[in-house]
């Protein structure tokens, strides 16, 4: 197993006029066995990130290293690492066995050294009864286990995982991502996943790291970031539906946003009269779309209020402890 460690690691393409850089010196220290999240919009350099760490994208400038080891110069085959993508990449004339033993049959590993390998990673995905099968008999769920049992089989240091369930529908994305947590407890390998979809890094990050634009946000637990974001674009960004920022509020003093998630707005008989939208049902849930003056904020109540109408006042109360500040001006937290 490994630690991974960024030293203000950089990425610019092209040079003079035409450098774009999309990488801002990101640092960071994973330890040994950690599972982290990369998280952020589409376009962030998320990805970049990852494949840097790889060994599939140069560094401009800056350090990594794996188990202690600077890989900057290191070919991937020689960072002990294993990735898996979006695209599945599976050999569509080989059995599920096959496409798992490929990588141990080119290093020349004896047959029953890849055999106990593939058996064992088989059991933990519960592939165990689809091997003699070929990847057009499977399941989009059951071809990505499949790809995440070719790399279980290297026994890697570390685990890169490059968005791998956005292939799936909702239901199987629900289901892999429990696949994922049990797999990590099985084999506490230290493991990079990258997404766009922040209710999957909220459910498999011991810790997560927010990118926006190329520059790391904030890193820290679900917890501290869903509770204590760092920025407004932390704030907007993590959280569904995303924290209300408000400026026009009374009493907000001048170049400050306030933040309040829509939960930590309590239904009072006095407090900030709303004009109310529009509602959303949600089964046990219902999200208010409202307006104070001309700022939108949403409301999040439980089923056991009445539910407000369209064109209807509320009156909400933020609940003090629960409020957050970020200057106008940086957007970072106050």
């Amino acid at each position: 197993m490994a630690a991974i460690q960024l030293k203000n690691v950089v990425k610019r393409y092209g040079a003079g006029k035409t450098t774009l850089q999309v990488i801002h010196g990101v640092s960071a220290d994973v330890a040994d066995r950690e599972f982290i999240v990369i998280v952020g919009p589409s376009g962030c350099g998320k990805s970049t990130l990852l494949r840097m760490v790889a060994g599939l994208e140069e560094i401009t400038s800056g350090e990594i290293s794996i188990g202690g080891r600077v890989v900057n110069d290191l070919e991937p085959a020689e960072r002990d690492i294993a990735m898996v993508f979006q695209n599945y990449a599976l050999y569509p004339h080989m059995t599920v066995f096959d496409n798992m033993a490929y990588g141990l049959k080119i290093k020349k590993m004896p047959v029953a050294e890849i055999k106990t390998r593939v058996d064992k990673a088989a059991a933990i995905l519960e592939l165990g009864h689809l091997l003699k099968r070929k990847p057009r008999e499977l399941s989009g769920g059951q071809r990505q286990r499949v790809a995440m049992g070719r790399a279980i089989v290297r026994q890697p240091q570390v685990f890169l995982f490059d968005e791998p369930l956005s292939n799936l529908d909702a239901k199987l994305r629900a289901q892999t991502r429990l696949e994922i947590q049990k797999l990590h407890r099985e084999l506490g390998i230290t493991s990079l996943f990258v997404t766009h979809d922040q209710v999957e890094a909220m459910t498999l990050a011991q810790r997560m790291m927010v990118i926006n634009a190329g520059v790391m946000e904030q890193f820290g637990t679900p917890e501290e970031v869903y509770h204590r974001p760092a920025s407004t674009f932390v704030a907007s960004f993590i959280g569904s539906p995303p924290m209300n920022l408000l400026t026009k509020v009374p009493g907000i003093r001048p170049g400050t946003i306030l933040g309040v998630r829509p939960e930590h707005l309590d239904v009072s008989d006095t407090g900030w009269n709303l004009h109310v939208d529009t509602v959303e049902l949600l089964g046990a849930e219902r999200l208010v779309y409202a307006r104070l003056g001309d700022e939108h904020l949403i409301v999040r109540m439980d089923e056991g209020r009445p539910s407000p109408a369209p064109g209807s006042s509320l009156t909400v109360t933020a609940r003090p402890e629960r409020l957050h500040a970020f200057d106008a001006a940086t957007g970072k937290r106050l």
